[in-house]
């Protein structure tokens, strides 16, 4: 473990545990958990009781001396914290006992043309679905899905980034009604994506580039939220056919376990089907004019 990744372990375990509520455990004293309190969350001796280890030992892991946490250790600490699982491989990342992947940022990802098919498939069925790589890179989409949201391939390389988008494209604010949702939601990918490719230059560029540039990131990115969204909703405004909403579910195809594709539909009979297939006529015919 790096200096870097254990400031970063100690700056995660301190946030978490600022958010566990302290009535939902288990009383550690005879007091129990009633007692006036100055800190939020749990403090540090109570984690370490919770998780079986000693004040003197969670102290110094948390200040980033401790480098070699065992797996046990994390396991208890995961457990004691509530980490749901995309938060748990973090803290196993951060603290470098997570089984690394072997390395594919450092070359160019290729979409498979099994992928490619299965793209232009779903676009025909009318289903926007794009491919992304490590940090939100958009690899890939169908033509339905660069109508609704962006046509990331007319773009230069290095902007086909949907984080960068999302932050640093004025278009984002006005195509995404929930747009502090997504964004925290982007963030939060991007966290876990860091913590999977703590070597990726371009990757660690990205962060750097996000933080210089904006504050809604900086801030959001302290906070040390991490997830992975697998299925959801969200909500765009199209400029040719104005709000809808779709559900997405999110698919890894065999063999790359570093892309990630997003398929989206709309409900049968909805305002928001009828959205995606005027924009799709749309596609067939661009001189046609759209009836709302």
């Amino acid at each position: 473990m790096n200096p870097q990744d254990a400031t970063g372990l100690g700056e995660f375990l301190r946030l978490c545990r600022a958010r566990v509520k302290p009535q939902d455990c288990m009383p550690l004293t005879g007091g129990g958990f009633a007692e006036r309190r100055r800190v939020r969350g749990l403090r540090r001796a109570e984690l370490a009781r919770l998780a079986g280890v000693s004040v003197d030992y969670y102290k110094r892991l948390e200040q980033g001396r401790n480098k070699s946490a065992s797996l046990e250790v994390l396991d208890s600490l995961a457990a004691a914290l509530n980490l749901d699982d995309a938060e748990r491989e973090h803290l196993f990342e951060l603290a470098g006992r997570w089984p690394k992947r072997q390395a594919r940022a450092s070359r160019p990802h290729r979409v498979g043309a099994a992928t490619m098919q299965l793209l232009h498939t779903l676009d025909e069925g009318g289903s926007p679905a794009f491919v992304v790589g490590p940090g939100l890179d958009v690899l890939a989409h169908n033509r339905l899905a660069g109508a609704l949201i962006t046509d990331f391939q007319a773009a230069p390389a290095e902007d086909r980034n949907l984080a960068r988008f999302v932050f640093l494209d004025p278009r984002a604010r006005g195509l995404y009604p929930d747009w502090e949702a997504v964004a925290t939601d982007t963030v939060a990918i991007l966290r876990f994506d860091a913590g999977r490719h703590s070597d990726d230059q371009k990757l660690t560029q990205l962060i750097d580039e996000l933080s210089n540039n904006t504050d809604e990131f900086r801030n959001r990115w302290s906070s040390h939220q991490v997830h992975r969204r697998t299925t959801g909703a969200k909500r765009y405004r199209q400029p040719l056919v104005g709000e809808l909403t779709v559900n997405f579910q999110a698919l890894t195809p065999s063999g790359e376990p570093d892309q990630t594709i997003f398929i989206y539909s709309t409900q049968p009979g909805s305002p928001s089907e009828t959205s995606l297939r005027l924009l799709q006529s749309w596609l067939a015919d661009p001189d046609r004019a759209i009836d709302l």
